[in-house]
């Protein structure tokens, strides 16, 4: 008897909306979790609001490679984001729009 493989399931892709510095921790630790437990699930942050402030004045090594910033934030707060984050290309309500659009799964975090 032979055992049929299991088609391989399509990498999982994550996107954590952090509006407020809570909810950043939050994602910060759930994008790291996810990470450890699959090492192809594709994790983004999506910070706005206050959790932008947050993410600036708390730096977190691991999570920020991950981690997008509104640009109409920053710009209302006149603050510069700092690397590793990056700024992202559209506002976070369209950015989030388009990844769940383009197949990720949203998690308010």
């Amino acid at each position: 008897m032979t055992t049929a493989s299991k088609p391989q399931s399509p990498a999982l892709r994550i996107v954590l909306h952090a509006p407020t510095p809570d909810a950043l921790a939050r994602a910060r630790a759930s994008a790291l979790n996810a990470r450890k437990a699959d090492a192809q699930c594709s994790v983004r942050i999506i910070a706005n609001a206050a959790a932008v402030a947050a993410a600036l004045d708390q730096p977190h090594a691991e999570a920020d490679p991950l981690t997008g910033l509104c640009p109409n934030t920053l710009g209302h707060t006149g603050r510069q984001a700092h690397a590793p984050l990056t700024v992202l290309e559209r506002p976070a309500v369209i950015e989030l729009a388009l990844l769940q659009q383009a197949g990720w799964a949203y998690i308010h975090a």
